[in-house]
């Protein structure tokens, strides 16, 4: 009897060591487990407010105020961490939103080389004074609740647009020198007039002449349309003075009396130069295929149906076209 209450003692102290043992394991589990909640936490804490961090530098980098509801569809956007790409022309370093508008090589209707000629004097590489216009911000926002293309469009490539305000003459006489050559021809071509004639003002080629613009690598009809420009500015044909308070198709139907200039170089002018907000280029090839792949599946469109989805846009017809370029851009 004696030796059965002794075995029952012991293990009665076994199972209440057994126990205490159990019970300290459960509190330094517990312990360990408060522990790691608590590294989690900071960690979790930590990667907030480098998230909230990075966003905020990356939407501050965006020049202006940018609308509300374009704010907020680009703070779901960022990447944080994420670092802005940069490249140079003509060894100038430009960000993103100053770089060519797409690199799609084409020639458009009226003989001027595509977009991208027009484009690349956005990057500064030129000294151009560049500005944004005062209603890219309502646009952007506009468009982001119209159109749910550009819903996505517009908070990837961001609200920055970079545009050229440069001399008038000077814009369209590019635009003559880039027709049907690359980009890079263009550059190196303009580079040579530029040497010659300094000033880059109408009086100025006239008194240069037909011989020495050629000299320059000019084509005798380039340099013949580069002087019958000239030649509208000096004698007063043009209304300089009065194209921004002319209509878009005003100011067109002037332009294209030039020779050299038709109606796509024309509707460049009003985009790059006078900041017109509803211009359509269905002329142009690049935006007709940026149609085509964003709304049709890569199917082509006819400029009927281009028009149809451009619709949709008004009265922003401009800053639709442009995201429209900039989606042909490679990742």
């Amino acid at each position: 009897m004696a030796t059965a209450t002794k075995a029952q003692a012991r293990r009665s102290a076994s199972m209440t060591s057994t126990a205490g043992e159990a019970g300290k394991r459960t509190v330094r589990g517990a312990a360990a487990a408060k522990t790691a909640k608590d590294v989690l936490d900071g960690k979790m804490a930590s990667a907030r407010k480098t998230v909230a961090r990075n966003s905020k530098t990356a939407l501050d980098g965006a020049a202006g105020t940018t609308g509300a509801a374009v704010k907020r569809s680009l703070k779901r956007s960022v990447k944080p961490g994420a670092k802005p790409v940069r490249s140079k022309v003509n060894g100038v370093p430009v960000t993103p939103d100053a770089q060519a508008l797409h690199a799609v090589p084409a020639v458009q209707p009226d003989g001027a080389a595509a977009p991208d000629v027009a484009a690349e004097n956005l990057s500064g590489a030129f000294g151009l004074d560049v500005q944004r216009p005062d209603y890219w911000d309502r646009a952007c926002a506009d468009l982001v609740k119209r159109d749910r293309i550009l819903k996505k469009l517009i908070p990837k490539f961001g609200p920055v647009h970079l545009l050229s305000k440069d001399d008038p003459f000077v814009t369209l006489a590019r635009s003559v020198v880039g027709q049907q050559i690359s980009t890079a021809a263009a550059q190196a071509l303009w580079q040579r007039v530029e040497d010659a004639c300094p000033k880059l003002a109408p009086q100025q080629f006239l008194k240069l002449g037909h011989e020495k613009l050629a000299a320059c690598g000019l084509s005798k009809r380039k340099a013949e349309y580069i002087l019958d420009l000239a030649q509208h500015f000096v004698s007063g044909a043009l209304h300089v003075g009065k194209w921004t308070s002319m209509d878009d198709e005003e100011v067109i139907a002037e332009l294209t009396q030039i020779r050299g200039i038709g109606r796509w170089t024309a509707e460049m002018f009003l985009i790059f130069n006078l900041a017109r907000p509803n211009v359509l280029p269905l002329d142009d090839l690049s935006l007709i295929r940026a149609i085509s792949i964003n709304y049709f599946s890569g199917e082509p469109v006819t400029r009927s149906e281009a028009r149809e989805v451009a619709a949709n846009w008004e009265p922003w017809r401009t800053v639709a076209t442009w995201y429209m370029w900039r989606s042909l851009e490679p990742a």
